[in-house]
């Protein structure tokens, strides 16, 4: 790893109407546009959306560390992510964003521990930990019985 400070940079470019374009060094660009519920067309990534999937990414890229880290296999994982945008005292923010997780693991795997890990990872995510919303992890540890032959 590189050591800190690390910067991020991004580009927002377009016009007075229609798509925007997210662009950083070495990536493709991604087009936003405002959500459906802000009267836009819905159909392309928003802000919201992509404060939504920094969140899921950002909780499973650190679960998936440290998970390695402490040596734990494990099977399959599947994140939803819900983000509650409010409108309190005339500010429209997050106020709450729900890490819902199924993590599957093979039989006879130790599932406390996994499920100690999945705790692990909201604790040590660094998109949650630069919220002032509230996050509020599900998480489920599941073992997929093994079939007879």
């Amino acid at each position: 790893m590189q050591p800190f400070p690390h910067h991020y940079t991004v580009t927002v470019s377009g016009t007075g109407a229609g798509t925007l374009l997210v662009k950083s060094t070495g990536l493709p660009d991604l087009p936003t546009a405002t959500p459906a519920e802000f009267d836009g067309p819905g159909d392309q990534w928003s802000p919201e959306t992509l404060f939504v999937g920094a969140v899921a990414s950002c909780y499973l890229l650190t679960f998936r560390g440290i998970a390695q880290a402490s040596r734990l296999e494990w099977e399959e994982v599947h994140c939803d992510v819900e983000g509650v945008l409010e409108r309190i005292e005339r500010v429209t923010r997050f106020t709450e964003v729900h890490v819902n997780v199924k993590l599957q693991v093979p039989p006879g795997s130790d599932e406390q521990k996994a499920q100690q890990l999945l705790e692990k990872a909201k604790q040590a995510c660094l998109i949650t930990n630069s919220l002032n919303a509230r996050i509020v992890l599900k998480a489920e540890v599941y073992q997929l019985e093994a079939t007879p032959i």
